[in-house]
Formats: C-alpha cells, sequence, structure tokens
C-alpha cells in the first residue's frame, strides 16, 4: 500500500513541476530555508553545520603536520572526505565508504580546490618537506534531499573559521608555539544543484523530488561568477540549452548563498 501511496505522490510532484510548481510551494528556482552555525564544535580547528530545510549537514576540520604531493612541493594538501551517518536515512548502511559518499566527498573537494579558496602555498613550511595538511570531514546528519549543496556549503563555512597553529622553526625541526592564525583563504566556492524532472529544472531539489528526477547537476562558482567544476548524476541528460540555463540561474543562487557565509 505504501509503494502504491508513493507512486502517486511521485506522479503528483512530476505533474506539480510541468506547470512550474513544486509541492512545498516553493518556486522551481527557490532554495529552502537555509541555516548556517560556524564553530560549533570545540575540538575541531573549524567547523560548521548547515540545515537546508530538513537535511543537516555537519563539516570538522583538522589541520596536521605532513609532506606534501611529489608534483606540488610549494603548497599544502586537502584531503576531504564525507561520510553518510546511518541515522540520516534508512538506505544509509553502516561499513566503508560507499560510491555516494565517495561522490559526495569528490564534488565537495573539487568545489575547493579548482576554485582555488585555499591559498596552499601558504601551507608550505618546507618545500618538498613540510607542509600543512588540511583536513574536511563532512557527516550528513539527517537527509531530506541535496546533500551535494549542504555539504559543500558546510565544508567552506568551516574552512572560513579554521585555525592554524602558529611555528617556528629551531635547528631544522618544525616546532608549534602558542597562538593561532587564520586559514589562508582567497575564494569561497558555492555549489548549486539542479534536477531535471521531466523537462523543467528544479533548484535545491529534495528528496521526494531527487526519486522522480531524471538527471542532476550541480556547478561550482567563485567569487568572481566562474564556474570552477560541475558534475553532472543521474541516467538522463540535459540539452545545451538547459546547461545555459542553469548556469545562470546557479550564478545569481551563489552570490545569495556566499552572502550568508561569516567571513
Amino acid at each position: 500500500m505504501s509503494s502504491v501511496i508513493t507512486r502517486l505522490k511521485q506522479k503528483q510532484i512530476a505533474q506539480l513541476i510541468e506547470k512550474g510548481k513544486r509541492l512545498d510551494g516553493r518556486e522551481l528556482t527557490d532554495y529552502r530555508e537555509i541555516t548556517i552555525e560556524q564553530g560549533i564544535i570545540e575540538r575541531a580547528e573549524g567547523s560548521a553545520r548547515v540545515l537546508l530545510g530538513k537535511t543537516e549537514v555537519m563539516a570538522g576540520t583538522k589541520v596536521e603536520l605532513g609532506k606534501p604531493f611529489p608534483d606540488t612541493p610549494n603548497d599544502g594538501v586537502l584531503t576531504v572526505n564525507a561520510e553518510l551517518v546511518p541515522l540520516a536515512s534508512p538506505t544509509f548502511e553502516p561499513g566503508p565508504p560507499g560510491e555516494n559518499s565517495i561522490e559526495l566527498a569528490r564534488i565537495v573537494d573539487r568545489g575547493i580546490r579548482e576554485s582555488k579558496a585555499i591559498d596552499t602555498e601558504k601551507l608550505c613550511i618546507e618545500p618538498g618537506k613540510k607542509v600543512f595538511v588540511i583536513f574536511v570531514d563532512v557527516y550528513v546528519l539527517n537527509h531530506d534531499g541535496n546533500l551535494i549543496d549542504a555539504s559543500a556549503l558546510a565544508a567552506t563555512a568551516a574552512l572560513l573559521n579554521t585555525k592554524m597553529s602558529k611555528y617556528q622553526i629551531e635547528e631544522g625541526e618544525v616546532k608549534l608555539t602558542s597562538g593561532y592564525t587564520q586559514l589562508p583563504m582567497k575564494k569561497h566556492p558555492i555549489t548549486v544543484t539542479f534536477a531535471k524532472i521531466g523537462n523543467k529544472l528544479v533548484v535545491d531539489p529534495w528528496l521526494e523530488e531527487e526519486q522522480v528526477m531524471d538527471a542532476r547537476i550541480s556547478m561550482a562558482f567563485d567569487d568572481d561568477d566562474n564556474i570552477c567544476a560541475i558534475q553532472k548524476g543521474g541516467n538522463g541528460y540535459f540539452t545545451p540549452e538547459q546547461i545555459q540555463e542553469a548556469a545562470k540561474t546557479a550564478k545569481e543562487k551563489a552570490k545569495q548563498l556566499r552572502k550568508k557565509l561569516d567571513w
């Protein structure tokens, strides 16, 4: 019986969107209500919690000393991980990261990395030997759709209040000293996601819209309105006109979301 009700509701969602309406009363280009809290985890170097409607995501950052990659000896290192906490959804299972959590981490990572959000050269202590490594851990606490935008926003918000230990070099050894400095941030990337349902594009799809979507596209924008990353999901396709429409809308939405960040 429940599956029949679900199919009827999904059909209703699709029919409404075709008419330019949504079941929760939003316009096709509207986000749900967004709340951002920063500095919520005392033991983390940086942290943030994002509520996007009923979707809830928390991000924490950790800063450690490590080695740079051989091909970028003068740059610090960024590592992003995402965990779909089993309590957040009946579809999330305990165990090692699955495809969805790996994809989520990669999309968040790409937006930060390709926008050059962090001045990674300032994370270098000794070229080729010692750099700061920034770990970003994303935890999905409640899944009601559009984990990508919520996670990307939480990660950026957490990085913006991340503090690094001050240091000095004594006899060739790096010694951490008292006091902190802010993580050197240059850009504030924002990711905007669309679902294609029928021939319509909807911003910030909630869970039941994701269940009927044909395809998904996410676009990350930097502060200069440049697209720095794009990710497509789902089996459907987007026409060139739809991609242009999405890019135009996403650019404006990114500006609005960026104003919600405390920096």
